[in-house]
């Protein structure tokens, strides 16, 4: 490959830290050790995939919007709610333009792409992708209240009010008639 690559083997370093960033707003819960960022990151994708299908969506192109939507943490770090009350909230396509800075031009305009796309809030994938963040959040927040974090509560009901597709609504109301480890006790049945 003629283009020199340093730039995005720098940005798969910086990725990575992702894996180590807590999410901030859960330690206002009591949890002291929360989710990194990447971890949330994950399921969100996951999540993402899973609702854009049930929308009719691109399951695809959703998950992979979600995979982007905090990659732009690594340089901002995790603002909570109340963080972002003090501070200005950094642009994340500002932060990403910079992130892919040096990149071959067809992948960092792809890159930019995908976050301007969700940070716009339009497109059908993209819809699904911020309702998957909130999804996560809310099963993270029954997962934690599950382990006796009784303040996750706020988390759980914040993040199901925020819904907007259908899908979503529906999957959360699914996932709050069920206990964490339902599954487990269903998989042991069979």
């Amino acid at each position: 490959m003629a283009d020199d690559l340093s730039a995005v083997a720098h940005f798969l370093y910086e990725a990575g830290t992702l894996k180590h960033a807590r999410r901030t707003g859960w330690w206002m819960a009591g949890i002291r050790d929360p989710e990194s960022v990447a971890e949330h990151s994950w399921r969100t994708s996951l999540i993402a995939s899973v609702i854009a299908e049930l929308e009719g969506a691109d399951p695809a192109r959703a998950a992979l919007l979600a995979v982007w939507h905090d990659s732009q943490e690594t340089r901002t770090g995790d603002v909570n709610h109340l963080g972002k009350k003090y501070s200005p909230n950094a642009d994340p396509r500002a932060v990403t333009a910079d992130q892919t800075a040096g990149m071959p031009e067809a992948l960092a305009a792809k890159v930019r792409e995908l976050v301007g796309e969700y940070e716009a809030k339009e497109t059908p994938e993209a819809v699904c992708a911020r309702d998957a963040d909130k999804l996560e959040c809310m099963v993270q927040g029954i997962e934690y209240r599950a382990q006796g974090y009784e303040s996750a509560q706020r988390w759980i009901d914040n993040s199901r009010a925020r819904l907007t597709t259908d899908s979503a609504r529906a999957l959360a109301d699914e996932l709050l008639s069920q206990g964490p480890i339902e599954w487990l006790h269903k998989a042991m049945k069979h």
